[in-house]
């Protein structure tokens, strides 16, 4: 099981410039405009990962408990990373991804 550090910062899309607000409910891990996020941790919060790539959606899943979740890979290591979708996030970019499963 790995650790869980909780952060919820605002900060600027490196992918589409937005500006993201705090989540305010739990972590705010990606962009909810463009659904892409940053290669910034090993586990989830703790900001130790040297890669620093852009996480690109690929594809979704569904969950019974998280309900979406974003399928992404770093487009600089190509790692793949999971997160569960926010409330706020693009629900027709969602859609988008379920159906071409990627971008």
């Amino acid at each position: 099981m790995s650790n869980f550090t909780v952060i919820d910062e605002e900060f600027d899309c490196e992918n589409c410039g937005r500006h993201v607000r705090k989540l305010g409910y739990s972590c705010r891990n990606h962009c909810p405009y463009c659904l892409h996020s940053k290669h910034v941790d090993i586990n989830p919060g703790d900001r130790a990962e040297d890669c620093r790539g852009i996480l690109k959606p690929i594809g979704i899943e569904t969950d019974s408990k998280k309900g979406y979740v974003i399928i992404f890979k770093c487009e600089k290591c190509g790692k793949i990373r999971r997160n569960k979708a926010a409330e706020d996030d693009d629900m027709n970019l969602i859609i988008k991804l379920s159906v071409n499963n990627y971008f």
